[in-house]
């Protein structure tokens, strides 16, 4: 299980929040000149790395508040969280 250290609340078990999918996913616009395509890659599209991924998750049991974190996919390490507006941190 991983141990998520929610920003307001500290230290939390994995169960208490839920997963929201990848993060800093730009919609497209102005909607009048999307093409059905760029929308479709918008909705269904997502990178699944193997590696550091960011991630946007809720702390539903807690605060409920969203929030980003970057996890490794491999080892499921945390590597970093950050408030959601926020740009991706740069880690080692």
């Amino acid at each position: 299980m991983l141990l998520i250290s929610c920003p307001h609340c500290g230290p939390r078990d994995e169960i208490e929040f839920r997963c929201g999918g990848e993060t800093h996913v730009v919609r497209p616009g102005p909607a009048e000149a999307v093409s059905e395509d760029a929308w479709a890659d918008y909705l269904f599209m997502r990178q699944n790395p193997r590696g550091l991924h960011a991630e946007r998750w809720l702390h539903a049991a807690g605060c409920r508040t969203w929030f980003n974190l970057l996890r490794d996919t491999v080892t499921h390490e945390i590597k970093a969280v950050y408030p959601m507006g926020h740009a991706r941190p740069e880690v080692a």
